[in-house]
């Protein structure tokens, strides 16, 4: 049954990193910044499959643009994107799912843990994202900020409301089937503890 499980985790992951790659293309025209889902995925992958296979599933998206799939922003690909401006950004979505991930996991289910573990995420990426980009471009702090973070906080406040409902929804699914496969288990004294709920 343990390699069920590891075989379902590793398909969950793969669909994460899909959705993540679609994020980057997605953009809902909200104002004069759009709003792309990438990150929205990253922090559902944290709070959904918790810390080790939400890092699978970042680190296979992250793969997949470095070997120059166009799963970046704009369909862009290629090692170069993270020595650009914006390579900051994607150095932090690893950190930001992991610690999503161990918030999630080390909790009690609940939305208000679940918004301070993507608050955490959206500190993260902002943290490792707008001191890269003002490094790469030379720009000040202050011109760093409202071009790298500012822009994009309400759009942030609007993923992490839409995230709650569908946290609510997937994370059962999840569960389910692993309390399915502890009762199938020919040795239900034996439990396997994984990163997620």
């Amino acid at each position: 049954m343990q390699s069920t499980d590891s075989l379902r985790m590793m398909v969950m992951a793969s669909l994460f990193a899909a959705l993540i790659a679609a994020g980057a293309f997605l953009a809902i025209p909200v104002g004069p910044v759009p709003i792309y889902l990438a990150n929205f995925f990253v922090m559902l992958a944290g709070l959904v499959l918790g810390p080790r296979w939400g890092s699978a599933a970042v680190g296979a998206y992250l793969l997949a643009g470095t070997l120059g799939l166009p799963v970046f922003a704009g369909g862009t690909g290629g090692i170069g994107r993270f020595f650009g401006p914006t390579g900051g950004y994607l150095f932090a979505y690893l950190p930001a799912v992991f610690l999503a991930g161990m918030i999630s996991k080390r909790t009690k289910p609940s939305p208000a843990w679940d918004v301070m573990a993507m608050l955490v995420a959206v500190t993260v990426i902002y943290g490792m994202g707008v001191p890269w980009l003002k490094t790469i471009t030379g720009m000040t702090w202050g011109k760093s900020l409202s071009v790298g973070m500012v822009p994009f906080l309400i759009g942030d406040g609007i993923k992490i409301a839409a995230a709650i409902p569908v946290v609510r929804m997937v994370r059962p699914l999840i569960c389910s089937s692993d309390k399915a496969q502890m009762v199938m288990s020919p040795h239900p004294n034996v439990t396997v503890s994984h990163d997620h709920h």
